[in-house]
């Protein structure tokens, strides 16, 4: 089934996407924005399907021939735009793709629909030609722009589209989600949620990870016997990190939400507010024999680690400043 129906929160993108096809006052461009694993891509297609549909109305049918066309990719009228290069949107893409294509009418909806995702990716010059097929639509063309950053965008393009930016869950819906609906584990819902921070697809590819659950196992024993390790072992727990640089983030997350489950102990004793509620035990144990000023370093320290990645320094170097700090502190 898709639908607005089955896509959890952001309401007000819903709504509008719902009165625009109710009122038949549809943009010819928009652009969805959010970060990676928020929906964007499943909002837009039950927005195209909801626009196809036979029964013309706010919500997809999934059971006319155009949703049927929809629902196995076969729909002719529901473009996905593709590009050769992993790296970027050429401007031979939009234009054997969108430009050259649009002209011809529907072959059997009202519309024609166009869904670009990473549309970020476009280079000036694709942009610029677009913005010709953006500035003189026919009536029947509808251009989707997915993005992780608007900001990437000409503002000439941005002038021209109708912008929704897509904006977190609450983690209660995240968790409930997780456990309701898919059957993670409580245990495990609580890490995935906190670390997702309101993406419900990052809950989600984390919970059923098997890297993830790698990493986890790896990272607690790691922070349990983080005072006892020498220097080899804080060696070769950086070189991990390295090997799997893509989710130096996701570790960064990991380590941050244990330190502040440590510090939460410290001033509330309050097992019920912990996210690593089982491991209770180690982690009273590090709030006894820490001091607040201690833990505010170490946090603070993880903070710059992740400043510094992002600024590309030796990745390294930014790893073990911050284990130095948590291992002095």
């Amino acid at each position: 089934m898709i639908g607005f129906k089955e896509f959890l929160g952001n309401e007000q993108i819903k709504d509008h996407f719902r009165q625009a096809i109710q009122s038949k006052k549809v943009s010819h461009a928009y652009i969805l924005a959010g970060e990676a694993g928020m929906g964007k891509k499943t909002l837009a297609r039950a927005f195209a399907m909801a626009l196809q549909c036979r029964k013309e109305d706010f919500e997809p049918c999934n059971e006319c021939h155009s949703c049927k066309q929809f629902l196995t990719n076969n729909h002719p009228d529901v473009i996905y735009v593709s590009h050769e290069k992993p790296g970027s949107i050429g401007v031979d893409d939009v234009r054997q793709q969108i430009n050259r294509d649009i002209v011809i009418k529907p072959y059997s909806g009202p519309y024609k629909i166009y869904i670009m995702d990473e549309a970020e990716k476009m280079t000036v010059q694709a942009q610029n030609a677009l913005l010709k097929t953006i500035e003189e639509p026919p009536s029947y063309g509808i251009i989707l722009l997915l993005t992780t950053n608007a900001e990437a965008f000409l503002p000439t393009i941005l002038s021209r589209c109708i912008l929704l930016k897509l904006t977190p869950l609450y983690d209660g819906k995240v968790w409930d989600y997780l456990v309701d609906t898919i059957g993670v584990q409580k245990e495990t819902a609580d890490i995935c949620t906190a670390l997702a921070r309101g993406n419900l697809g990052k809950a989600i590819r984390l919970s059923s990870s098997p890297e993830f659950a790698e990493m986890k196992e790896s990272v607690l024993h790691f922070l349990q016997y983080l005072k006892e390790m020498d220097i080899s072992e804080l060696l070769g727990f950086i070189k991990k990190m390295n090997e799997q640089k893509k989710d130096s983030n996701e570790y960064l997350d990991f380590i941050q939400i244990w330190y502040r489950d440590v510090l939460m102990l410290k001033v509330t004793n309050d097992i019920n507010l912990l996210i690593f509620k089982d491991q209770y035990q180690i982690l009273n144990k590090i709030a006894q024999t820490s001091s607040f000023q201690g833990l505010e370093h170490i946090i603070g320290a993880i903070d710059k680690a992740k400043i510094r990645l992002e600024a590309n320094v030796n990745f390294e170097l930014a790893i073990e400043l911050m284990l130095l700090v948590m291992k002095e502190n």
